[in-house]
């Protein structure tokens, strides 16, 4: 489990994912979890919303899959908004259902030291309590258009 990933690290991840499966991702527009997922859509992530009581409708162009044993295809991020002992079974499904799965992000207050061992133990990179939404922003430059410091030196205006 990297506790404190590198920077050099998340842009792998980042610049390596395809496709995302986001658990617990809400219709509703002011939840942190559809303002991430409708972000990683429009960057050019395929985003696959996973919530069970909205199954079936449509969300960032996509069905709404009531787990991710409905998803077809493979999937290289499964990212959770789910609360932390919610973790575990989600992990458990992801590692059965996706065997080319890359990585478990799990965001911001999200964490599971178990889970993240078992991921880990099948080759899978594991993030917690981040957001690929920010991370994204801060490494590729996007947070500085907001005035953050990110810590980042580039030649791009």
């Amino acid at each position: 489990m990297t506790p404190n990933p590198s920077d050099d690290l998340l842009r792998r991840i980042l610049r390596s994912t395809k496709t995302i499966a986001c658990v617990g991702v809400s219709p509703n527009p002011v939840r942190p979890s559809h303002y991430v997922g409708r972000y990683l859509k429009l960057k050019g992530f395929r985003v696959i919303p996973v919530n069970p009581g909205h199954a079936g409708s449509t969300l960032f162009g996509a069905t709404v899959m009531g787990s991710l044993s409905e998803i077809e295809g493979p999937v290289d991020m499964v990212d959770i908004f789910r609360r932390s002992d919610s973790v575990p079974p989600i992990v458990d499904e992801a590692l059965d259902r996706f065997p080319g799965l890359k990585t478990i992000w799990m965001q911001i207050g999200v964490e599971h030291a178990e889970a993240a061992a078992k991921a880990e133990a099948r080759g899978v990179q594991v993030i917690q309590n981040r957001c690929p939404k920010i991370e994204y922003q801060r490494l590729f430059g996007e947070l500085r258009m907001g005035g953050f410091n990110t810590g980042i030196i580039s030649s791009k205006l």
